[in-house]
């Protein structure tokens, strides 16, 4: 099965980032904007994993989740990979915690179990709002929305995530942990 697991930040601010690239959906050639039900923060791809590793998986991604507090985060700006002038992602990037140390508990817990990271790529914190089979200049795009800043909100869980692709990719929840209560200062 194919696995990853994410951060789903709450409906309202996926709400305010819907508002702002709203005007710009389906306005620039060739890009394919995935359904609102996909967006999710990666923290790591584990590609298929043989469904022997779940039970260790569930287990070592539980104890590097419980590890980390819950983190106060805002969406603030967009960018894209590998640049906005030769872009194939279009995403909407993190302020506040990085989510950094979380993303590599994860990928190591993870590498523990048998479930190997395969994409290799270093953690970037983003949301992807869209893709382009080939290099795209999005730089007015990403200027466009220069203004947006969004809500702080607090990511409190980690999903393990089951990717079902095909003519449409489906996500389905495996299981949630719960990141620890943030301590008072």
């Amino acid at each position: 099965m194919r696995l990853f697991a994410a951060v789903v930040p709450p409906a309202r601010v996926l709400d305010e980032l819907e508002r702002a690239i709203a005007p710009h959906v389906g306005q620039v050639p060739g890009l394919r904007w995935p359904e609102r039900a996909t967006w999710h923060i990666t923290l790591g791809f584990f590609g298929e994993v043989p469904e022997s590793v779940l039970p260790e998986l569930e287990t070592r991604l539980a104890r590097a989740v419980r590890r980390h507090e819950a983190l106060d985060v805002a969406f603030t700006g967009f960018g894209a990979f590998s640049s906005p002038r030769r872009a194939r992602v279009f995403w909407a990037g993190l302020s506040g915690d990085p989510m950094t140390r979380l993303a590599d508990s994860v990928r190591a817990g993870a590498r523990r179990a048998g479930a190997a990271q395969t994409d290799g790529k270093r953690f970037h914190p983003h949301l992807t709002l869209a893709r382009a089979r080939a290099e795209t200049d999005l730089r007015p795009l990403v200027e466009s929305l220069a203004w947006f800043s969004g809500s702080p909100w607090r990511a409190e869980s980690v999903r393990l995530v089951r990717s079902h692709q095909g003519a449409h990719v489906r996500y389905e929840s495996l299981t949630e942990w719960a990141l620890a209560p943030s301590r008072p200062d």
